[in-house]
This record gives structure tokens, sequence and C-alpha cells, in this order.
């Protein structure tokens, strides 16, 4: 049986299943990436719930496994040279899944790295934009009386809507026919801006018809619906 016992993190969430990759998550829009990628691939992973509500992604035990106090984090018992692993960060954790099986980043050089630069897009400029307008819009942030900071980055959202509109022009997924793990980084912030942020209208997503149809066509498939629901709150 594998022993994950030189991970501290396994003290505090045990696996059951040892032999299987180890996701430590909750399904925000970061968490739900590997997730969904998880699904996708169909690896057989066992999830464990980190509930930041809680405070628990800044516990001793997951801060030895991501020393920045952040979900989503993966331990693989089956790394490199068949040694276990530890990973964090969503976007590296997709290269290494994208990487290990062969699948959702281009074989061709060049779209391998044209899909690359769309998921550092995403990790430098969606998601920390998005998350800024949930802040000020649905969370704490509603109750400050100046709205300037609400407004500049509602303004970056929607130039960064209007960027992937143009990008989407033309094709099905960010880059091109290829569905990629660009998209799977992408979808869930995409989602949670007009849903739980509830920033449809502040945004003006509705005029950014590309992106609307490729959203759809995302949130269609049946690994992407599964994966937005793990781990399960319940």
């Amino acid at each position: 049986m594998t022993d994950l016992s030189s991970f501290p993190i396994a003290s505090r969430w045990p696996a059951k299943h040892p032999d299987r990759l180890q996701l430590y998550s909750l399904n925000t829009p970061n968490g739900v990436k590997v997730s969904i990628m998880l699904e996708e691939l169909g690896l057989p992973y066992e999830a464990h719930l980190v509930d930041i509500g809680k405070n628990e992604s800044k516990a001793p035990e997951f801060e030895s496994l991501n020393p920045n106090g952040k979900i989503p984090a993966i331990v693989d018992p089956d790394g490199p040279g068949g040694q276990p692993i530890g990973l964090f960060e969503s976007g590296a954790i997709l290269l290494y899944l994208a990487e290990k099986t062969g699948r959702f980043l281009p074989k061709d050089e060049a779209k391998r790295w044209e899909t690359i630069q769309w998921l550092f897009f995403q990790m430098a400029g969606i998601g920390p934009m998005f998350g800024q307008v949930g802040f000020f819009h649905k969370f704490a942030g509603r109750e400050y009386e100046d709205k300037r900071p609400l407004q500049r980055y509602v303004d970056e959202s929607k130039r960064l809507l209007g960027v992937l509109d143009r990008q989407l022009a033309g094709h099905d997924w960010i880059v091109g026919d290829e569905y990629t793990i660009a998209d799977i980084a992408t979808l869930g912030w995409v989602n949670n801006l007009i849903t739980f942020y509830g920033a449809r209208e502040l945004v003006g997503f509705d005029a950014f018809a590309n992106v609307a149809a490729w959203l759809e066509r995302g949130m269609s498939r049946p690994a992407v619906q599964r994966g937005l629901k793990i781990p399960s709150r319940d």
C-alpha cells in the first residue's frame, strides 16, 4: 500500500485510498479547475474538503503542502519516477496533469505555448479581477461608501471579457477547435462571475456573445458539471 506519511497533510485529511491522487480543495473558481480536470481525465482520485471559511487552509498541515495557505493542492502518489509529489497553485497543477496524461495540452509546439499563455491570462487577469468584483459587489466591499474600487474592477473585467470575446470569434474554444486547460481554467471563473457573484448586468455580460456561447458549451460538458460540485460542501 502507498505510504503518504511523509506528507503531514495526510494526518489532518487521511486518505482512504492512498494509491489514488489526493485533492485538497473546495469548489471555488480556483478549486474547480482541478476537480474539472480530474473529472475530464477520468483519473482515480480522492477529494478532501478544505473549509476556507473555517481557515483550514491556514492549518499547519495544509501549509506543509502549500506554504501560501490557498486551495487547491494535490498529492500524486505516482509522481515523476514513480515517487509521490505534492503540488499547489491551480495553474501548475493543470499543467502537471496535462503533461502526465498527454491530454488537454496540444502536441503541436506552437499551440502548446498558445494554450499556456491563455492559461496565464486567466491566472494573472481574469481570476484576480473577477475576484475583486465579487468582493466589492457581493461581499464586505459592497458596504464601502467609495465606489471607485468597484468601478475600477468592473471596468477591467469588462475589458478582459472583451479580450476573451475577440479570441473566441470564429471558433469553439479559447485556442481554436481544441478544448484545453485554458478553457478548464477559465470556465469556473466566468460562470462564477455571473452566477454566484451576481454580476451579469454589472459587467454587461450579454454583450459578449462569443463568451456566452463558449460558456454554454463548456457548461454542457458532464465532467464540468461534476467538477463544479467537488469537493461537496455537504
